[in-house]
């Protein structure tokens, strides 16, 4: 072969020469038949190591009808609480033996959504997740029709689309007991934006638990989950009379309201309580460190993936199902005891 020759990538033939086994042999053990001996499968494998083989998919998927390959559609987004959930999907579909293929969108309104779903079908997918954390993702997946399986995070309740989400509102209920616990008579808070089910759910089981306990339910503020608009928040809620703790719908929003707190000398958690939602990984690190609740992204993704592939496998349509992950709280030394409850 000379130099400027350009060597061939080794095909399926090649590797049944090496092995000195049958092209259909070499197929069965690429697809896992059970029907070979496990002397000849690790023949076979040593072969496709040392030639450096790699399996034709889009051949393997016009036998099988499965490309092994599974669709994703977010939005571009630097969140932590998103972007986090689109890894754990990612994660587990690798473990499960499928690649992935993402469509992230600017903006997840209803005719994106459905454009990105026909997409990926087009493209051959096996099956799709749709992280819909906004209720315009939700509702485009309400009418959906696909000839793939479909399986949403966060959108899709009540719907046909089964759904898999984390328990938004028993994780805000979990935080706020704990800080009525502290003493305090009730606990303000800073919402996330109203189009988002995950601050829909945060909102509603704080409500419910200052309810419930029969406390006074103040009017929420509402930000946009960045630092900056909790930063404004902390400075309108400073000059709220008897203020002592604040449950603030994401971490990022709390660095921001903890900023303005430390620029108006207010301490926390000395005179007020302040406690977040996601745990970042910074959120041990803040000053001080934050009371927050967690979020298992690994179960999400494990969980929508189970489903999916569940449906993919069986060819078949159970109908909607619902799988809901749950919160925990973690607790730092941002929440404190009231300052009339050290009294008592």
């Amino acid at each position: 072969m000379s130099s400027n020759e350009v060597r061939r990538p080794p095909v399926m033939a090649d590797v049944a020469q090496l092995a000195g086994v049958s092209h259909q042999t070499v197929s069965r053990v690429l697809n896992d038949h059970p029907n070979v001996r496990g002397e000849t499968r690790d023949r076979v494998l040593a072969a496709i190591d040392d030639l450096g083989y790699r399996r034709n998919l889009a051949a393997r998927a016009l036998v099988t009808r499965h490309s092994r390959t599974l669709g994703v559609v977010s939005f571009d987004t630097t969140l932590y609480g998103p972007a986090s959930t689109v890894y754990g999907i990612e994660q587990a579909a690798r473990a499960a033996g499928y690649f992935i293929s993402i469509v992230s969108l600017k903006t997840l309104t209803a005719e994106r959504v459905v454009e990105a779903v026909e997409f990926l079908s087009d493209q051959g997918v096996d099956g799709i997740v749709v992280v819909a954390p906004q209720r315009s993702a939700a509702r485009a997946l309400a009418g959906l029709s696909t000839h793939v399986p479909v399986v949403a995070v966060e959108g899709g309740q009540g719907g046909d689309t089964p759904a898999v989400s984390v328990d938004q509102a028993d994780g805000a209920r979990q935080l706020v007991e704990h800080l009525l616990g502290l003493g305090h008579e009730t606990v303000w808070h800073v919402a996330g934006p109203t189009d988002w089910l995950e601050a829909e759910g945060r909102l509603d089981g704080w409500r419910k638990a200052l309810t419930a306990a029969g406390r006074p339910v103040p009017d929420p503020l509402v930000g946009d989950w960045s630092p900056r608009s909790g930063y404004d928040a902390g400075r309108r809620l400073a000059e709220v009379p008897g203020l002592t703790a604040v449950f603030v719908a994401n971490d990022q929003m709390a660095l921001g309201l903890l900023r303005a707190f430390t620029e108006l000398r207010i301490q926390v958690p000395g005179q007020v309580s302040v406690a977040g939602f996601d745990d970042i990984p910074e959120a041990e690190f803040f000053n001080p460190p934050l009371t927050t609740v967690q979020q298992d992204f690994g179960e999400v993704g494990r969980r929508s993936i189970e489903i999916l592939l569940r449906r993919v496998e069986s060819g078949e349509d159970p109908g909607y199902e619902q799988s809901v992950v749950p919160a925990r709280l973690v607790i730092r030394d941002s929440s404190g005891r009231a300052a009339r409850a050290k009294q008592n």
